[in-house]
């Protein structure tokens, strides 16, 4: 199905945001991408990027120089609105929707009947919600009625991002998408929007569920990611290396045991499941032990590294990788980041980071080519199994202290 050109507000250029505005763009649509960050818009306004991306470049410059992606700092109107603004935790792992509600009074004078308002951010039940109730008490002409179910002119769901970093043009495309909106008409809607250029199912339901569904994908991740990093610490107290104990479990027809590293990073597995907790506290129990078990993992082995250096005057630390996981850019939680942090702060020795996927603009502390790392580092710390680090010379490791979280090494 093929749907008419519309004019689209994109609320957030980010890693979700950005892919999005340049896809609709290409489509045919005339897209407003709108960020808080001035930089990030002059970068998209010259048809450049600021984030990583596998032909995300390519597909940014061709939407603006074919005049149907714009970036700016404020929204206009438009017929759809796409929110795809961080959602973030605060200290108490309590979800902060500022951003969402932010971006929903932003765009709350512009709207008039007949208008779609889309939630992509990932976030806790009742988030779109909440969207529907702030434009209700913004623009109570756009609502007829009464109470939360009062009908409406304008039409709000929830269509949760379920892409990965590294695939995410091709993901955005290919994925199933699932919709919750906040009423029958706003499903059949954002529905039918969808599928003018998804190729994957695109599954209706209430928002309330569709919410729920995004939670529980990342919260599977994360309970099965903390099995497997609880069986490293069990097997590193009993002297078993675990990617063998894993790899002959996994044998099994019914058995299929992921890979442990240094902790869980990036927007979603790291953060969404505290959402789940935060809404049902008492009945999330299991939820909140592999979360707990994840955020740990970066002290075992920051206590790790202290440990064997124990066997040096002055080490030096080299830190294999920042990124949150293999092959991309994305800092995001990371546990290597929070790793090399932590070693910097706590003085063990001279601390070499290499990061390939990051050039330019990092300035936290210094990056060091990885030849340069290998060459002068005492204890070789892998955190992320990067391309790169997978064809370092095993003759080069003979005479240093490896402490490899990811099995590459083995």
């Amino acid at each position: 199905m093929k749907l008419e050109t519309k004019k689209i507000v994109v609320m957030g250029l980010g890693y979700i945001g950005l892919p999005t505005a340049s896809l609709l763009a290409t489509k045919g649509h005339q897209v407003l991408g709108v960020d808080v960050n001035s930089q990030a818009v002059a970068t998209i306004s010259k048809g450049e990027i600021h984030i990583i991306e596998p032909g995300l470049d390519i597909l940014v410059k061709s939407a603006v120089l074919s005049g149907n992606l714009r970036a700016s700092l404020t929204p206009e109107e438009a017929e759809v609105f796409i929110i795809a603004v961080p959602t973030p935790f605060k200290d108490d792992h309590v979800p902060d929707i500022s951003y969402v509600e932010a971006a929903t009074r932003a765009i709350a004078p512009l709207l008039v009947a007949g208008n779609l308002i889309i939630l992509e951010s990932t976030s806790p039940v009742g988030t779109t919600e909440r969207i529907r109730s702030i434009l209700a008490e913004e623009r109570p002409e756009l609502f007829n009625g009464k109470g939360p179910k009062q009908a409406a002119s304008i039409y709000i769901a929830h269509c949760p991002e379920r892409v990965l970093p590294g695939q995410i043009l091709n993901e955005l495309i290919t994925n199933d998408r699932i919709i919750g909106g906040v009423d029958q008409p706003s499903r059949e809607r954002t529905a039918e929007f969808y599928r003018s250029f998804v190729n994957g199912k695109v599954l209706v339901t209430d928002a309330r569920t569709a919410e729920m569904a995004k939670l529980t994908e990342n919260s599977f991740r994360d309970v099965n990611i903390a099995f497997a990093n609880e069986l490293s610490l069990i097997c590193d107290h009993l002297s078993i290396n675990v990617w063998d104990l894993i790899e002959l479990a996994n044998r099994h027809p019914r058995v299929n045991i992921l890979q442990p590293g240094p902790g869980v990073g990036g927007h979603c597995i790291a953060v969404d499941p505290w959402f789940v907790v935060a809404s049902a506290p008492n009945e999330s129990r299991l939820i909140r032990t592999a979360r707990e078990v994840n955020d740990a993992k970066p002290h075992w082995v920051l206590d790790k590294v202290k440990a064997k250096s124990g066997r040096f005057k002055a080490p030096v630390i080299g830190c294999l990788g920042l990124a949150f996981k293999a092959n991309i850019d994305d800092l995001r939680e990371s546990p290597a980041m929070e790793i090399t942090r932590d070693l910097i702060k706590a003085g063990v020795g001279r601390v070499m980071a290499c990061e390939p996927n990051v050039h330019g603009s990092f300035e936290e502390f210094p990056l060091y080519e990885l030849g340069e790392v290998v060459q002068e580092a005492d204890i070789l710390l892998l955190l992320v199994d990067h391309e790169e680090f997978q064809g370092v010379d095993r003759e080069l490791l003979k005479e240093k202290v490896v402490i490899d979280t990811k099995g590459a090494w083995r």
